[in-house]
């Protein structure tokens, strides 16, 4: 789980920077394409990250809530977990 942290946080650091060099695009005044070209780049990297909680959520959250046994908590972080599904798709 570390490791897949460590690459979560690496990407959230690279977003980060696109999106500061976005912010100096658009103060530049740079072509309107190009900006749109980085920000698509950035809702890419985005999903990614997003993709990567997702599956930890499951891997982890999800997964105890399975092994214990109780079924308030199994059918709450289900919910949870549809509820996010739902929202991502909109």
């Amino acid at each position: 789980m570390d490791q897949e942290r460590d690459k979560t946080l690496k990407r959230l650091a690279r977003i980060e920077g696109q999106v500061r060099g976005v912010v100096a695009m658009i103060e530049s005044d740079r072509y309107c394409i190009e900006v749109l070209q980085q920000l698509t780049a950035i809702q890419s990297a985005l999903a990614k990250v997003e993709d990567a909680v997702l599956k930890d959520h499951a891997a982890s959250c999800v997964e105890r809530a399975i092994a214990s046994g109780d079924p308030k908590d199994q059918r709450v972080k289900f919910n949870e977990l549809v509820d996010l599904i739902s929202k991502i798709k909109k």
